[in-house]
C-alpha cells in the first residue's frame, strides 16, 4: 500500500459527495459560492485519502516516526473516550497523508480601533472569526481586499480541524509534525468539539478545547503504564499547561489596557489607532522582562516575532482566554475532570456568555497550579 492512497468503496464515496453537496448549497446563501464550492472540494480530497490508522501502523514502509505517533493518537482518542467521557465517534480512526506542510491558511481581520473581530458566518457553527483557505494565494488575495477596507489582518496556516463529528475526520500529517506530547494534545483538543461547542462562542469554544486538550493531555502522559509523575513526557506537558495559563494571564492583563484606549469615548478611532502603540510597546516589552524568563517549556515565539495588531492579538486569545479561570472551574470539582466536563457541557450551551460559568480570577497575581 502505498503512503497517502485509499480504497474508498464506491458506495461510501457517493455518500460522501452527497452530504458535501448539501453542506454546500445550504453554505451558499450566506457566503462565497466559489469560496465555499472550493473549500467542499478540498475538504471531500482530505476525507477521500483517508487510510485506517490501523493499516497504517502495519505498514512497514511508512516511516516509523509517523507509525509511532500514530499509536499514540488511538491511544489518546481511547483515553478521551474510557477516561474523559467524551464521545469520539469515528473520529481520529483514519489517517491522511497531505502533500503539503500546511493543512490550510487561515485569514483573520479586526477593527483597528476596538478588539472586535470581523465574522463570517457558516451554517451550522454560525458566525466564526476566521476564514480558512487551502492555498496561500487564495489567502494573500482574501487579506487584501481586507486590508483596503481599513482592517487589521492576520494570515496563519493550522495543522488540523474538526468538523465536530459530522465526518469521520482524520488525523492529518500535518499534526505529526510535533512531538508527542503536542500530537495527544491535538488529538484531544480537537475531539473535546464533539463533547461542546457552543454556537457563535468561538473563543470560548477554543480556549476550553486548549483547557482540555493540555489538562487532558498531563492526565494522559501522568497515568499512563509506563509513564507516570516521574516520566519527562508528564513534567513535560504539566509545565506546558503552566506556561499556557502564564501567557494566558499576560493576555488578560495587556487586553484590560488596550481596553482603557478603545473604550475611551473622547478618542476618535483614528487617536485609538495611534494612541495604542505604546501600550503595545510596554506590553511586548513586559512579555520580554518578566513572561518569558518564567516560561518553563513554551516560548511563544509565534506570538513575539509577528506583528502585534488586533487581528493577531484577537487569534491569541481566542485559544488562551481565561484559562486560569478554567483550572479554578476544575478545582471546583475536586479536580475530577470527568465531573467538569460533564458540567460545562450541561450548562454552557444555554448561557449567554459561557465564560459566566467560570470563577474569575483575573484580579488575582497568584502563579499557575500545576
Amino acid at each position: 500500500m502505498t503512503r497517502g492512497s485509499v480504497r474508498v468503496h464506491p458506495r461510501r464515496g457517493r455518500a460522501l459527495l452527497a452530504v458535501a453537496t448539501v453542506v454546500i448549497a445550504a453554505s451558499c446563501t450566506a457566503c462565497s459560492p466559489v469560496y465555499v464550492v472550493k473549500a467542499g472540494i478540498a475538504e471531500i480530497g482530505i476525507l477521500r485519502a483517508r487510510q485506517p490508522i490501523h493499516e497504517v501502523l502495519n505498514d512497514s514502509t511508512v516511516d516509523a516516526d509517523t507509525r509511532g505517533k500514530l499509536a499514540y493518537v488511538v491511544e489518546a482518542r481511547r483515553f478521551a473516550a474510557e477516561e474523559l467521557g467524551i464521545d469520539v465517534g469515528d473520529s481520529y480512526t483514519m489517517f491522511t497523508q497531505l502533500d503539503r506542510d500546511t493543512l490550510a491558511m487561515v485569514v483573520t481581520a479586526a477593527y483597528p480601533d476596538r478588539l472586535v473581530p470581523k465574522t463570517w458566518w457558516f451554517p451550522i457553527v454560525g458566525h466564526v472569526p476566521y476564514k480558512g483557505h487551502f492555498s496561500l494565494q487564495s489567502a494573500l488575495d482574501e487579506e487584501a481586499g481586507l486590508i483596503a477596507e481599513g482592517y487589521d489582518t492576520w494570515v496563519r496556516p493550522t495543522a488540523a480541524f474538526s468538523t465536530l463529528g459530522w465526518f469521520n475526520d482524520p488525523i492529518l500529517s500535518t499534526a505529526l509534525r510535533t512531538d508527542e506530547v503536542e500530537v495527544v494534545t491535538t488529538v484531544i483538543h480537537e475531539l473535546s468539539h464533539q463533547h461542546l461547542f457552543v454556537p457563535g462562542q468561538v473563543t470560548f469554544n477554543e480556549s476550553f478545547a486548549t483547557f482540555v486538550g493540555r489538562v487532558g493531555a498531563a492526565r494522559y502522559f501522568c497515568t499512563r503504564a509506563g509513564g507516570g509523575p516521574d516520566s519527562i513526557k508528564c513534567r513535560r506537558a504539566l509545565a506546558r499547561w503552566r506556561d499556557v495559563q502564564r501567557f494566558s494571564s499576560y493576555l488578560d492583563d495587556f487586553v484590560a489596557k488596550l481596553e482603557t484606549v478603545y473604550g475611551n469615548p473622547d478618542l476618535t478611532p483614528a487617536q485609538k489607532v495611534v494612541d495604542r502603540l505604546p501600550v503595545v510597546a510596554d506590553a511586548l516589552r513586559e512579555f520580554d522582562e518578566r513572561v518569558a524568563p518564567e516560561l518553563e517549556a513554551l516560548s511563544f515565539s509565534g506570538f513575539r516575532n509577528q506583528p502585534v495588531n488586533n487581528a493577531t492579538l484577537l487569534s491569541r486569545i481566542r485559544y488562551y482566554n481565561r484559562l486560569r479561570d478554567f483550572d479554578a472551574f476544575l478545582a471546583t470539582h475536586d479536580g475530577d475532570l470527568v465531573e467538569a466536563l460533564a458540567d460545562l457541557k450541561a450548562r454552557a450551551p444555554d448561557a449567554d456568555d459561557a465564560f459566566d460559568l467560570l470563577p474569575d480570577t483575573r484580579s488575582q497575581s497568584t502563579a499557575p497550579g500545576s
